[in-house]
């Protein structure tokens, strides 16, 4: 899941940098990870049709062919799901003192239907500057890069200060799937045991105009968690109509959560974020946003910042309406009305928290349980130095005169589970999309050419120097 903040347009007028014409595919190391990248996105990952197994499988192959040793490339799966797998892979590091790094990863897809799209979505197809196909952002960029990484790593012979700790894992598109990251925190952490770890959700952004406009670090995270609205009745006849009805109650109580605003709620990172993005915003936006910083309370400032969906989804815990079903024939009273409420609790809230307010909001009437599975408390990571610091610098000479925002996500990541075991997961800067997230989630996904090989460059040159640091 890849989730880059869209209300920040303004910033291209004060930020933005012209990107140099293209000399991608030009290198030999570009042409091997294209031919890694390629396989990759050429195989069928989805949910209903792909097999995880198989991809993880196929990066394994390469990874031992670049001299990893069979204990070195540890693939995984389970017997109910064989077709879920992932793998770990470790480069040891000479400086047992130094505690490993870990980069992270999910093969997995949202599902793309080939009538839908206008180039098959399982080709990686070349057209107009663009690679398309499902998954060429989320997240087989960043899996292909990373392991490429240790690829390159290895038959360099480089030997890095900390071990680097690479880890490929299935489910993270699909809530219900089972989810490789989350097995592994709970079966095998001492295989991903890890002082931090860098994944996707971070990035950058590409205006309309081609300009690149911003960097993005992920610094933290909502948990998603779906919550059931179940409204029940004797029914009857419709030809007799009653005012306790199950399609009414229901839709009362779900009215009344979109009319509540959860209370604003700040963290190191939003409003480290909010105000760096301060120049970047219209006036008005920059009142609201100074009103709010000093009082969280001022329902006056938020109802402005509210204008923005992707600002508002970032002060507090958001809860949605996103499924209904009712009734059981069109002549007879509704003996049941259901609801799927989806909600991203901040970090600093809880599931049962919002459960309880859920609860308060539905009535008496409606009953309201938390779905399973029930996903980690989000952890907020802090924002150190030790990691801002670096990714900053080496940024500002890859990408000059861009801005590196901090940015909790109002979407969800495989790191929550990490979090969940003491890793604090980052998300790094590096690949840029457009300000419609480039198709991601939906059709005729894409990604520059340029800014892939771009980002690579970046990620590469990250991943060495936290692989040579000493803290």
């Amino acid at each position: 899941m890849r989730l880059v903040l869209a209300g920040l347009a303004a910033a291209a007028a004060v930020t933005a940098t012209i990107a140099p014409p293209a000399a991608a595919q030009s290198r030999p190391d570009q042409q091997a990870f294209l031919g890694l990248y390629k396989e990759l996105v050429e195989t069928n990952t989805t949910l209903s049709a792909g097999s995880c197994t198989q991809a993880a499988a196929q990066i394994a192959t390469r990874l031992k062919a670049a001299g990893f040793s069979d204990d070195e490339v540890i693939e995984f799966s389970v017997p109910e799901h064989p077709r879920d797998g992932g793998l770990v892979a470790i480069l040891p590091g000479r400086d047992a003192k130094v505690r490993p790094m870990l980069l992270l990863g999910h093969l997995d897809v949202v599902e793309a239907n080939r009538d839908d799209w206008e180039r098959d979505p399982f080709k990686l197809i070349e057209e107009g500057g663009y690679y398309y196909g499902r998954g060429t952002i989320d997240d087989k960029a960043m899996s292909a890069i990373w392991a490429d990484t240790l690829i390159r790593f290895r038959k360099d012979g480089f030997k890095p200060r900390r071990t680097i700790k690479l880890a490929l894992t299935c489910g993270e598109e699909t809530t219900y799937a089972w989810n490789g990251a989350e097995w592994l925190a709970s079966n095998r952490p001492e295989l991903i045991a890890a002082e931090f770890a860098f994944n996707e959700g971070g990035g950058g952004r590409v205006g309309t105009d081609g300009r690149r406009q911003l960097l993005a670090l992920q610094v933290g995270e909502k948990a998603a968690q779906n919550y059931s609205f179940v409204a029940t009745n004797p029914g009857g006849h419709s030809s007799q109509p009653m005012p306790d009805n199950a399609i009414y109650e229901l839709a009362e109580a779900v009215l009344r959560v979109k009319a509540y605003h959860f209370p604003v709620r700040f963290n190191d990172t939003t409003r480290a974020f909010f105000a760096k993005s301060l120049p970047t915003m219209p006036p008005p936006v920059a009142a609201a946003i100074r009103a709010l910083l000093a009082d969280p309370g001022d329902a006056g400032a938020a109802a402005v910042i509210e204008r923005d969906k992707a600002l508002s989804a970032t002060l507090r815990t958001t809860c949605v309406a996103t499924l209904l079903n009712a009734g059981h024939a069109e002549n007879a009273l509704p003996q049941r009305a259901t609801a799927n409420i989806n909600c991203r609790v901040i970090p600093g809230e809880t599931v049962d928290g919002t459960l309880a307010k859920l609860q308060e909001l539905a009535g008496t009437k409606v009953k309201v349980t938390a779905n399973q599975p029930v996903r980690p408390l989000a952890v907020q990571p802090p924002l150190d130095p030790k990691i801002v610091g670096p990714i900053e610098k080496l940024a500002a000479r890859h990408f000059p005169g861009l801005p590196v925002l901090p940015l909790m996500s109002t979407g969800a990541t495989d790191g929550i589970f990490l979090q969940a075991i003491g890793i604090p997961v980052y998300g790094v800067p590096g690949t840029f999309v457009e300000p419609d997230g480039s198709g991601t989630h939906g059709l005729n996904e894409r990604i520059g050419v340029k800014e892939l090989y771009d980002g690579r460059d970046y990620l590469y040159d990250l991943v060495r120097l936290f692989a040579n640091s000493k803290t």
